[in-house]
């Protein structure tokens, strides 16, 4: 069906679909009822037959049995009954599904893989080698298999709808272009800076319902914290117009970026970036050293901006420069996340901080876009003939809450910037 064929896109992109597996189950059902025949529970004994559908595909079988309470039972016969299974040899399943462990019996082995028995069944398992990272490349691609992984896995997400799938897709998105740049003395940016600027697209596609949404819910929690004598004029129904204006057919165009071959051509980028990773010389080096190399740069261009912005004075100019130095906060976040795994409790502190300025500058930023979303909305009810008053005042409410935030800011990144928090990572 076209709707499940959408949500496995991400996974089988352009190729065929076929079928893989037979799983064909016979069930026996008994029920235990006590002395006057009341339903106590249900016992469902399985006859599981899996086959590879491939010519030779290998062929198991097995047995499952499973006993669901009846409604309003006691939990304790339960035990009693597991208890009776248990001494009759019957033993508790490792496997959280038949598919999962049908999968996995008849999977085809390679040299990176061996079988053990489950269970003491004779059923084979298949364990992965050991792929523990040792070098700063292991460590980068270990945090890009990671973030390709949360974008194949959040795919479906998206195209369900589910709650705050886009925003983690495109945090996904920023992750990997954060490493991308952190990391160029270890991944060779010729092949990094192409699949980049295709995650910036796509992030940005992404964010056009996203956005909207968000700039909605600030702006109707605004107007729900007024008193109604300051409502003056069909406030909230004004604002209804102008989303359903900027948000029609977005949910359509976020299903379609998902289908592009742009999209699918993105992720066999990715797919292909960690099948032969570009790695420079610099990759084979211990992470300690790479890792807080990239780390304070990332910082030290933060605070390049940082220092630039407080220079400016209040006005359009201050406001690029915050969002430009909002970014450059999120990337030294993200680089200490990334170095989090091979420098422990540091790096974690170090990320901490640099997310407790983003966040000063990411709220001041919402205040820009509030105020500018503000003035549109006041400048369509002028020329609708409604009073323009209330805007005015949510403008208003908007530009105070950016002056706070710009005086918060010394203060949190004198906090962040202090000498032992950079000194901890072993600089």
């Amino acid at each position: 069906p076209r709707a499940l064929r959408g949500l496995v896109r991400a996974r089988v992109r352009e190729a065929e679909l076929a079928p893989l597996l037979r799983l064909e189950t016979t069930r026996h059902v008994r029920h235990l009822v006590d002395a006057e025949g009341t339903l106590l529970a249900e016992v469902s004994l399985d006859a599981v037959r899996a086959e590879r559908c491939a010519p030779g595909g290998e062929r198991i079988g097995w047995s499952e049995l499973e006993v669901e309470l009846a409604d309003d039972g006691d939990p304790r016969l339960l035990d009693k009954v597991d208890k009776k299974l248990r001494k009759a040899g019957v033993r508790r399943s490792l496997w959280s599904s038949k598919l999962n462990r049908a999968l996995r019996t008849t999977a085809p082995m390679d040299g990176k893989t061996k079988r053990t028995d489950d269970e003491g069944t004779g059923h084979a398992v298949v364990h992965l080698e050991d792929d523990t990272p040792v070098s700063s490349g292991d460590h980068v691609l270990t945090r890009l298999r990671t973030q390709r992984d949360a974008l194949l896995a959040l795919d479906p997400a998206v195209r369900r709808d589910l709650p705050d799938s886009v925003h983690q897709m495109r945090v996904a998105t920023r992750r990997l272009r954060s490493a991308f740049k952190s990391y160029r003395k270890i991944l060779d940016r010729t092949v990094t800076d192409p699949i980049g600027e295709e995650l910036k697209w796509l992030a940005a596609e992404l964010g056009v319902d996203r956005d909207q949404e968000v700039l909605t819910e600030r702006l109707t929690d605004r107007i729900g914290a007024l008193p109604r004598t300051l409502l003056l004029g069909p406030v909230r129904g004004r604002l209804r117009i102008w989303t359903v204006a900027r948000s029609a057919g977005s949910r359509r165009r976020t299903v379609a970026v998902l289908e592009s071959k742009r999209y699918l051509a993105l992720l066999d980028s990715l797919d292909a970036l960690l099948a032969d990773p570009p790695l420079r010389p610099a990759a084979a080096a211990p992470p300690e050293k790479a890792l807080v190399k990239a780390a304070l740069k990332d910082y030290e261009r933060l605070a390049t901006r940082i220092e630039h912005a407080l220079g400016l004075p209040p006005g359009q100019e201050r406001d690029v420069a915050l969002h430009d130095a909002r970014k450059a906060a999120k990337r030294a976040r993200y680089a200490g996340e990334a170095a989090t795994p091979a420098l422990g409790k540091p790096a974690k502190k170090f990320a901490k901080r640099m997310k407790s300025v983003q966040k000063v500058l990411g709220d001041h930023q919402d205040s820009v876009v509030a105020r500018e979303a503000l003035r549109a909305l006041a400048i369509q009810a002028h020329l609708a003939g409604e009073s323009a008053f209330t805007w005015g005042l949510l403008y208003g409410q908007e530009e105070a809450a950016g002056k706070d935030r710009e005086r918060e800011l010394p203060e949190a990144w004198a906090e962040a910037s202090r000498a032992k928090v950079r000194s901890a990572l072993g600089s």
